[in-house]
């Protein structure tokens, strides 16, 4: 005799229960598989995944993600648009891939961050995962349909299997917003004019002092010859110097050491190198380097740096920009330059290295960074790697950090008690008095056909009093009052909110009149 519907679901019940055990004291992998396979068994007792009516439900975003209501979301539009302002004043046009792409296709370009690549689960036919960033997928789209040159942005969520910290702005679901030029032109031109980007959009969002980070992947894995690495441990060694902007040196000293296997001497060279930074003066006092002099990567990426440099003055990015030997970008995918956008902090953070600038020919230690807000630089070679005769198209781009920016100016908003506008709507049309509903529908018909954003109450005989208020909630600007006596004129009322100042105004040069008003404000 076959289960009826209640012991399964208490089997159910059990099962799931054993599951969330065997989690909880961390059990094999192949032993936790077994037994949800066997949960899932059970809930195909029930035909699919069908959930008992009675079954109580935790209301909860998935770790890593957040809900949005209409405040953020009206901040982070704002934000978004100035981006895309930008992106449009350099001649950016849009694009859109798919959120999930084939699995080869991401397997093998970020390096040590591949692990934290969303899989799919197999539906019986491709094996998918979800994009880790835009600019693989660029590198596909790019490939697939033989494009050779293109100034691109693109601005679409992303998705990261990370320790997620919320208030600091790192989520496993979030958006990325990308500019990249791709096609073959003179040195560093494209390149510079990234990096006035970043400047010019951290400017128009003015939020606070920042400095963009630059360096050269020749250069480091020049560096990195010198020093004595083998080549085989430049992309290793790479990641971990990486991670000087989070971890102090000792900590990624002994990560090189012991973890990495590099020998001590090399490790010490490298760490007198990631130290520098400064400007064009250091670039001059590195050529004269006896050790990077010998090896060709290193003059090559000093050569690159100078002209990006000098480009950069041009652009009036001098007191913005600082040449950083520790930054390093872990993806495997960079060739040429990097870059980083970051904020400066009023103190010295928790475990950030100690910095010897040589700006101006001084010793001085730099102000502490609080948080990365955009990254970049050149991969020549990944679209090469989709194309099936290995034809190669260098791209050169930048990825603003929008989430940590959203962040920072959250957290602003909610000091200062700010109460963004929340919709865009112009008037509010009020009755001052019982059955006149249809007059309303009339005259929003009205504007509504003149382009004007207004909007009702959806009662039909709303008190008038509550009608005022909602406009002063919401921070509408005026309100088009009806009543009997001044519509059998052809007249309304317009009211403005802030002043409770009221004119008569006729009925056929309203929407007129409310768009004098608006230019007037």
């Amino acid at each position: 005799m076959s289960d009826t519907r209640e012991q399964i679901l208490e089997q159910i019940k059990v099962q799931g229960d054993l599951v969330r055990q065997l989690k909880t004291a961390k059990e094999s992998k192949e032993k936790i598989d077994e037994e949800v396979a066997r949960l899932l068994a059970l809930k195909a007792k029930l035909g699919g995944d069908a959930a008992p009516a009675n079954q109580k439900f935790t209301l909860k975003t998935p770790k890593g993600t957040r809900d949005y209501g209409p405040q953020q979301m009206t901040l982070r539009q704002g934000v978004l648009d100035k981006i895309i302002q930008v992106f449009k004043r350099h001649g950016g046009e849009a694009i859109d891939t798919p959120v999930f792409e084939l699995k080869e296709v991401l397997t093998g370009k970020y390096g040590e961050d591949s692990k934290l690549i969303y899989d799919l689960k197999d539906q019986g036919g491709e094996i998918l995962s979800m994009r880790y960033d835009l600019t693989v997928p660029l590198a596909r789209y790019l490939a697939m349909n033989k494009i050779s040159s293109i100034k691109r942005y693109h601005i679409a969520k992303v998705y990261r299997r990370d320790n997620p910290a919320m208030t600091k702005g790192r989520y496993r679901e979030f958006y990325q917003c990308d500019f990249d030029i791709a096609g073959t032109y003179d040195p560093m031109l494209a390149d510079a004019e990234c990096v006035k980007i970043v400047a010019e959009i951290l400017d128009t969002l003015d939020i606070g002092d920042y400095v963009i980070k630059l360096n050269h992947r020749q250069l480091l894995d020049g560096m990195f010859q010198a020093c004595g690495v083998p080549a085989e441990s430049f992309r290793t060694i790479c990641s971990a110097v990486d991670k000087l902007d989070k971890s102090p040196w000792a900590d990624v000293r002994k990560e090189m050491v012991t973890e990495k296997g590099l020998d001590e001497v090399a490790a010490d060279r490298i760490g007198e190198y990631v130290r520098l930074s400064g400007g064009a003066e250091l670039v001059e006092q590195l050529l004269a380097d006896e050790k990077l002099k010998a090896v060709p990567n290193a003059v090559k990426g000093l050569e690159g740096m100078q002209l990006l440099l000098k480009y950069c003055s041009i652009f009036g990015l001098d007191k913005r920009v600082s040449f950083d030997l520790s930054l390093a970008r872990g993806l495997d995918y960079y060739t040429g330059v990097i870059y980083e956008g970051v904020l400066k902090g009023e103190s010295a953070a928790v475990g950030s290295p100690a910095k010897t600038s040589q700006q101006n020919g001084e010793q001085a230690n730099e102000p502490a960074t609080v948080g990365s807000v955009a990254g970049g630089g050149r991969y020549d070679n990944l679209v090469g790697m989709f194309d099936p005769r290995g034809k190669a198209v260098p791209c050169v781009g930048v990825s603003i950090g929008v989430e940590r920016i959203f962040s920072v100016l959250e957290a602003r908003a909610a000091a200062s008690g700010l109460k963004l506008r929340t919709s865009d709507v112009e008037v509010y049309v009020a009755s001052a008095h019982k059955g006149l509903h249809e007059q309303r529908l009339k005259v929003l018909n009205q504007l509504w056909d003149a382009g004007v954003k207004a909007e009702h109450s959806y009662k039909l005989n709303p008190k008038l009093l509550g009608q005022l208020q909602h406009c002063e909630e919401h921070q509408i600007p005026l309100v088009v009052v009806l009543g009997d006596a001044e519509l059998a004129q052809g007249l309304v009322k317009l009211r403005e909110v802030t002043t409770r100042q009221e004119t008569n105004v006729k009925l056929e040069d309203l929407a007129a009149e409310i768009r004098r008003r608006q230019q007037a404000a």
